[in-house]
């Protein structure tokens, strides 16, 4: 579907130009729709500028003039912020535009905040996303969203160029966010206990590329496992997805289990083990390094850390 109507290109902007976010930029430019984005790095904007789209310094700025606006910050305050804050997008944006929000948050802040989009006559799509950032900047993503038929209808183009897998969860904002939180009481897990296994097959004495080989060969093997123990193989824990994340994200998940008196004591291990992480010093680098954790408690010898 192309992002032209009549023949014009059809503004979208982006808040948010991390990993994430510019890849999601960079599907939408070449999909034809005509992209504004903002960050507060200014290389952030400049890589932008280069890849042929317009570089804004605020929401209310990039938001001016677009038809949807994507936000790919990282939870629910951040989204306030950029939405109702200073200089916040809903200044500038029109009756009937769409607002999507891809950040990972508790279905009631997805509520609250889509309820007061609404008394500004701004269609809120409660979007989480997942796939990472490659599969961001290839328009491969999974989108789990919900929010109003009419939401879905006007942002179809701009969700067909950001996704390979868009699931209409539901009419109402939250739904998105619950299946969200419950992939990610998945992936922390899987991570946690990828790299349990990965720091005790070291503690053994093991040949931790062959145990790659075999595990990813195996009943035992995870997405997770795959994409994360390359990192500990090759002692690089720059951050694609950080450690803070997952403290963030397994935190949510405890809150919303207690609410809902259901046990969770898995994940709740798990967050144990980033806040560990994060406590020693390693909350901005990659959530791998729960395996250098494990090394740290048990004397396991991991690869050497790239500089």
């Amino acid at each position: 579907m192309s992002g032209r109507v009549q023949g014009e290109p059809t503004k979208v902007a982006v808040i948010g130009l991390g990993s994430m976010g510019f890849g999601m930029a960079e599907s939408l430019l070449r999909a034809g729709f005509a992209v504004s984005g903002c960050d507060v790095a200014d290389p952030a904007r400049e890589r932008l500028r280069s890849a042929g789209g317009t570089p804004a310094t605020t929401p209310r700025e990039v938001a001016d003039g677009a038809s949807i606006v994507v936000s790919v910050v990282v939870n629910a305050a951040q989204t306030e912020q950029v939405l109702f804050g200073k200089a916040g997008a809903i200044e500038t944006m029109q009756p009937g535009s769409v607002f999507i929000s891809s950040a990972t948050m508790s279905p009631a802040d997805a509520e609250r905040l889509a309820a007061r989009a609404e008394e500004k006559d701004v269609l809120f799509l409660d979007a989480p996303i997942s796939g990472g950032a490659k599969r961001a900047a290839a328009g491969e993503l999974t989108i789990m969203a919900s929010g109003e038929p009419e939401a879905f209808e006007r942002s179809e183009a701009v969700l067909t160029a950001l996704a390979q897998k868009v699931y209409r969860l539901g009419d109402k904002p939250g739904v998105g966010a619950s299946v969200k939180m419950i992939n990610q009481l998945l992936a922390g897990v899987h991570i946690a206990a990828a790299c349990e296994a990965i720091a005790l097959a070291s503690k053994l004495g093991l040949d931790l590329s062959t145990v790659y080989e075999v595990i990813t060969a195996s009943a035992g093997n995870s997405w997770m496992f795959e994409n994360r123990m390359p990192h500990v193989l090759e002692g690089d824990y720059r951050p694609l997805s950080s450690v803070e994340i997952f403290v963030k994200d397994l935190g949510i998940i405890q809150d919303m289990a207690r609410s809902e008196r259901y046990p969770a004591p898995i994940a709740a291990a798990a967050l144990q083990m980033y806040l560990a992480a994060s406590g020693a010093g390693m909350g901005k680098d990659d959530d791998s390094s729960v395996a250098r954790i494990y090394a740290q408690l048990s004397g396991a010898t991991l690869p050497e850390l790239k500089n």
